[in-house]
């Protein structure tokens, strides 16, 4: 096995290696949040591993097999499973860490009302597009879930942490993302997709990390007021 057949598990594991690393750190304790972190995590994971096992068989997007390990299951390479555990668990941590450590900076007004142009945004987006199956499908979903998520979840307390969280996330997904989608180990097929991008970065891949993080944020904030055991 050539060293390039590490290069998505590489990614993965710098990815979690800080995070994971710093869990135990005494303010913010996340390894005390492990219990509603991870049912959160495979919740939303079971949803996008069969999103992503139905567009892989549809040829939306594919894997270059030079650049992953070359253990399939469902036609998703096993670095592709981790995902969804590794990058939740990581954009978790950045969101605890900044509820930690910033605890004063709340704006919930001004972040419901960026929420309400994100879901007229999406909805257009979605409407507008819809023989592009990822972006119609991406932007449905962001806008459906975000809707649920500020008219019936209990959510809006903690949009401002969700929505920094976020930002802050770009950096490391700028990094990550750009590599996958650059050298390239995700391949998109163009009829499917807007073909704008971010260097390398598909502007469909925005919306799904943004939805990627909000499930796994409501999912985990529900489970703790809950006292989920």
């Amino acid at each position: 096995m050539d060293l390039q057949h590490f290069t998505y598990a590489g990614l993965l594991l710098g990815t979690l290696a800080i995070p994971l690393a710093l869990s135990f750190d005494q303010k913010v304790r996340f390894w005390t949040k492990w219990k509603y972190l991870f049912p959160a995590i495979l919740i939303t994971a079971i949803l996008f591993i069969y999103w992503d096992i139905q567009f892989t068989k549809a040829g939306i997007w594919s894997f270059n097999h030079d650049y992953v390990l070359g253990y399939f299951y469902k036609g998703l390479p096993l670095e592709e499973w981790l995902f969804f555990l590794i990058v939740p668990y990581a954009c978790l941590f950045i969101y605890e860490v900044l509820k930690a450590y910033l605890q004063a900076y709340e704006f919930p007004r001004i972040f419901a009302a960026l929420s309400l142009g994100l879901i007229v945004l999406f909805g257009l987006l979605s409407f507008f597009h819809q023989s592009q199956l990822y972006t119609f499908f991406n932007f449905l979903f962001a806008a459906v879930y975000l809707g649920y998520t500020i008219f019936r979840n209990r959510f809006r307390q903690h949009l401002s942490k969700f929505f920094f969280t976020y930002l802050i996330t770009l950096i490391p997904f700028l990094l990550v993302n750009g590599a996958l989608t650059a050298i390239p180990v995700v391949e998109y097929h163009s009829e499917h997709i807007l073909n704008i991008r971010a260097f390398t970065i598909p502007v469909e891949d925005f919306g799904y990390l943004f939805l990627l993080l909000l499930m796994n944020t409501t999912i985990y904030e529900t489970l703790k007021e809950q006292k989920y055991y």
